[in-house]
C-alpha cells in the first residue's frame, strides 16, 4: 500500500494551501476530499482579505494583518505555477457606518468626500450617490485588498498538483487510524491510506471525524452576485451589508449569518433582503440582475477562533474553525501549521488556537 508523509482531510483553500506547503519541505502528501475540491466554503466566499476589520477578535489580528500582508507573494507564487489569474484587487475598502464606528486603522471621511478623495480613491466610488439623505451617515477608507475565492481555489489546486500533490476526491474519511497512540493513516468509505501525519482540515464538518471531537459547527450564508450594475471600485461594507467587485463586472453582495445545520437551501426573502440592504448603499443597483445566487457552510466556533494545532493523539493536527476569515488566513495557516507539523520554531503564537482549550 502506497504511503505518504501526510494526508489532508478536506481540499478547500486550506488545505490546498496546506499541501503545497508542505511539498516545499520535501513531504509526500495526500489531501482526500469528501466532494469536489474547493467547492464547499472557499467556494461560497466573498474574498474579502479584511486583515484589521472590527469584526475579527483581538487574538485573531496579528495573524489575520500578517496573512493579508503575505497575499500578494502567495497570489503571485499561485498565478505563475498553476497560470490562472486571482483577480487580486487592491482599491482599497470603503465602510460605511451609521455610527461612526471605524477600525482605528481607518481614515474617516465625509460622506460626500467619497467622489472627490485623492490620491487614494482617484476619484471617488462613482457607484454611491453624493446626496444620501442620511446625514448621520459617516464614511472611512481602509487599505485592503479583496480576491475572487473560486479563481484563487482553481490556480491552487492546479498548483497542488504541478507540486506532486496526490488528490482523492469523492472520498469521506470515516475514521483516523491509530495504532499504538499513534496516527496510522485514514480509513474512507473506499480504503485506508497511510501516513504518519494527518491534519483535519475538513471545515464545517471537522467535528465529525474520530477519534476526537471538535466544537465546529456549521454557519449558513446566503449570498448573490449581480451584472449590469455600476461599475465599482471598492469594496463597500456596512453593518449589514458587503459588495465585493470582480474585475470582470459582477458584483458579490452578502451575506446573511444562519444557525441552520448543515441545509444549503436558498430562501428567496433572504437574498431579497440581502439586495435591498445594498440598494440602500449603493441606488444604481437597481438596474442590476441577478447572475448567481448561493449558500456556504462557514465552520464557526463558539469563540469565533479557529483551531489550530496538534492533538492530544500523536500525529493528528487540526486546522479548521476560520469562520468568515478562511480564505484570508490561508497563507498564514499554511505556515504556521507546517511549522508546527515538521516542530520548527514557529515565529507567531497560536496558543489561543489551540484544540487543547476545548478540553475543559
Amino acid at each position: 500500500m502506497k504511503a505518504w508523509d501526510a494526508i489532508i482531510i478536506g481540499g478547500g483553500i486550506i488545505g490546498l494551501s496546506l499541501a503545497i506547503s508542505l511539498r516545499k519541505q520535501g513531504l509526500r502528501v495526500l489531501i482526500v476530499e469528501r466532494g469536489e475540491p474547493g467547492r464547499e466554503a472557499s467556494y461560497a466566499a466573498a474574498g474579502m482579505l479584511a486583515g484589521s476589520g472590527s469584526e475579527i477578535p483581538a487574538a485573531l489580528k496579528p495573524l489575520a494583518e500578517e496573512s493579508a500582508r503575505m497575499y500578494p507573494e502567495f497570489v503571485h507564487e499561485l498565478e505563475d505555477e498553476s497560470g490562472i489569474k486571482v483577480d487580486l484587487r487592491e482599491h482599497g475598502t470603503i465602510l460605511i457606518s451609521e455610527d461612526g464606528s471605524f477600525p482605528e486603522k481607518a481614515e474617516r471621511f465625509a460622506w460626500d468626500q467619497l467622489h472627490t478623495l485623492e490620491p487614494r480613491l482617484t476619484g471617488g466610488e462613482p457607484g454611491i450617490p453624493p446626496q444620501s439623505g442620511r446625514e448621520s451617515r459617516q464614511a472611512a477608507f481602509l487599505t485592503e485588498c479583496s480576491v475572487d475565492p473560486r479563481a484563487l481555489v482553481s490556480a491552487a489546486l492546479k498548483a497542488a498538483k504541478h507540486r506532486g500533490v496526490d488528490i482523492s476526491s469523492g472520498t469521506e474519511v470515516r475514521r483516523i487510524l491509530v495504532d499504538a497512540g499513534r496516527v496510522a493513516g485514514v480509513e474512507t468509505d473506499k480504503a485506508s491510506y497511510a501516513a504518519p501525519n494527518v491534519v483535519n482540515c475538513a471545515g464545517a464538518w471537522a467535528g465529525c471525524i474520530g477519534p476526537e471531537r471538535f466544537p465546529v459547527k456549521p454557519i449558513k450564508g446566503q449570498m448573490l452576485a449581480v451584472v449590469g450594475g455600476p461599475g465599482l471600485k471598492h469594496v463597500i461594507r456596512s453593518e449589514t451589508v458587503y459588495l465585493v467587485p470582480r474585475s470582470d463586472g459582477r458584483i458579490v453582495i452578502g451575506s446573511t449569518l444562519e444557525d441552520a445545520g448543515y441545509d444549503k437551501r436558498i430562501q428567496v426573502d433572504a437574498i431579497q433582503k440581502i439586495f435591498q440592504a445594498a440598494t440602500d448603499l449603493v441606488p444604481a443597483l437597481t438596474a442590476s440582475r441577478q447572475h448567481e445566487a448561493w449558500a456556504g457552510l462557514r465552520p464557526g466556533t463558539a469563540d469565533e477562533l479557529p483551531i489550530l494545532g496538534k492533538t492530544s493523539t500523536a500525529g493528528y493536527f487540526v486546522a479548521s474553525g476560520h469562520y468568515r476569515d478562511g480564505i484570508l488566513l490561508a497563507p498564514i495557516t499554511a505556515r504556521v501549521m507546517t511549522e508546527t507539523i515538521l516542530e520548527k520554531a514557529c515565529a507567531h503564537d497560536v496558543t489561543a488556537f489551540s484544540p487543547s482549550r476545548f478540553n475543559s
